[in-house]
């Protein structure tokens, strides 16, 4: 049976008993249904292409609450590359599989179109995050947390859950979120979830099944680099730390280090000499190819 959103009625569509809504009007509608005084919902937004990191958030949220929706949108105001939109992969009916496997009748899934969030004009909001949203990755990818400010702005819109659940591989992304619900009063706790890796140490990401077996073993580096940042971190200053990670990645064949920062985990604004009673993360983004790639660590 092939699925996609394309294919979705205006009513949730039964995949072997997981409800899948193209449409925010049906969702609510079922969401309407159940929602009693002590109900408690979680979301948990995706891109799809679904992988363990994912379904552990998942879990995550059955655990918290009576019932579970799990958005699957690739949203074209985050991606400042057009080429990164066009490659990211679409796989809806084995992103369903996988949900399958949890085996709770809990958890709806929210797979709409364009159309459906942003009506018929796509567009993003501008935010003002305190700052936090021209660190790092919005040094190098503009605009991007604009989008991921709009969206997630119209997903607790439609689903109004009480709890949501971002994965900390995107670090930065759940403290812009963490802003974005202070700034705009949104009712919803913002649960934070541990990093999910692969046995070699690679941080989990849909973006990793474009990389050859060769390079997702070489691309375990990555974590190694950080651990050793980590190790560093209690006796050096960042400033040679990160010259130190630099040379990690000079002639490397595979991995070109696109940034490397030590932070303050409050603020995200990089460091020089560390504080007392702070606590610091390091953040790397590497590219494999045009396959770009982010882990952090906490530092103390």
């Amino acid at each position: 049976m092939q699925i996609n959103a394309n294919s979705l009625s205006l009513q949730a569509v039964n995949f072997q008993m997981m409800k899948v809504f193209a449409r925010k009007h049906a969702l609510n509608t079922l969401l309407a249904q159940k929602k009693e005084e002590s109900f408690q919902l979680g979301l948990v937004p995706t891109m799809g292409a679904l992988h363990q990191g994912h379904l552990s958030l998942i879990q995550s949220a059955l655990k918290d609450n009576d019932c579970v929706v799990v958005s699957i949108f690739v949203n074209p105001t985050q991606f400042n590359n057009a080429s990164d939109l066009n490659h990211y992969p679409r796989t809806l009916e084995a992103d369903i599989k996988k949900l399958k496997t949890l085996s709770s009748p809990n958890i709806m899934v929210y797979a709409p179109e364009a159309e459906d969030i942003y009506g018929t004009t796509i567009s993003k909001q501008s935010f003002n995050f305190d700052g936090l949203e021209h660190q790092m990755e919005g040094k190098f990818r503009p605009g991007h947390f604009d989008g991921v400010g709009t969206v997630v702005q119209r997903l607790f819109e439609i689903v109004q859950p009480n709890n949501a659940y971002f994965g900390e591989k995107d670090f930065q992304q759940l403290a812009i979120i963490r802003k974005l619900v202070e700034l705009t009063k949104f009712p919803v706790k913002i649960v934070g979830c541990p990093i999910s890796r692969e046995k070699n140490g690679l941080a989990m990401s849909s973006r990793n099944v474009r990389l050859t077996d060769i390079e997702q073993t070489h691309a375990a580096k990555i974590f190694s680099v950080l651990k050793t940042t980590k190790e560093k971190f209690g006796t050096e200053d960042a400033t040679k730390i990160k010259e130190w990670v630099d040379q990690q990645f000079e002639n490397d064949p595979i991995l070109t280090l696109e940034y490397f920062e030590i932070s303050n985990e409050l603020t995200l604004e990089p460091i020089d000499e560390k504080q007392d009673k702070m606590k610091y993360r390091a953040f790397i983004a590497v590219y494999v190819r045009e396959v770009r790639l982010i882990d952090n660590i906490a530092l103390n």
